[in-house]
């Protein structure tokens, strides 16, 4: 008899895929799913705080009519991110050592995300957490996904990278 039965890392992934199905953002949707110890701590996804009106109920988003970039000037978006959710939900005590599981789609088509990373805000909420690995569905890579060890980012701090980049070019 054939096992088909989903192995673990693709069974969160595919909870962190359902999870961004509540996202309200209009331009891009993401879901997370904080586990430890093979057991669900918390989930986010992205969309205004609690008490404002969302994107999708006011028809649009301010990004969208500045014409902001992908990547830039999140202080302008409505949106707490997926990641930054998922943490504020759970214990800290539980999100050390823990993975976090990560999903985004585009909005409008619903297609998977090409090389997702969280902003530098959520590196730095991820990192605080004690979070130990960030894995990202990844359609181009061969198994699906990519693993993401939070030391990474520790050690590359890409704030610091531009401010010093500025500075050399002054």
């Amino acid at each position: 008899m054939e096992n088909n039965r989903i192995d673990k890392i693709n069974y969160y992934l595919e909870i962190a895929d359902a999870v961004l199905k509540r996202a309200t953002c209009l331009r891009r949707n993401y879901g997370a799913v904080i586990v430890k110890n093979d057991e669900i701590i918390s989930t986010g996804y992205n969309g205004a705080p609690r008490g404002r009106d969302n994107c999708i109920n006011l028809g649009f988003c301010a990004r969208e009519k500045l014409n902001i970039k992908s990547g830039e000037k999140y202080e302008l978006c409505r949106s707490v991110h997926a990641e930054q959710n998922a943490v504020i939900s759970a214990a800290r005590k539980d999100t050390i050592d823990a993975t976090l599981y990560m999903v985004g789609r585009d909005a409008k088509t619903g297609e998977l995300l090409d090389n997702i990373d969280s902003c530098s805000m959520c590196k730095r909420v991820v990192i605080n957490a004690g979070i130990k690995n960030v894995i990202v569905k990844d359609k181009h890579a061969e198994c699906g996904y990519k693993i993401i060890d939070v030391k990474d980012w520790i050690n590359y701090d890409e704030v610091l990278e531009e401010k010093i980049k500025k500075i050399v070019e002054e």
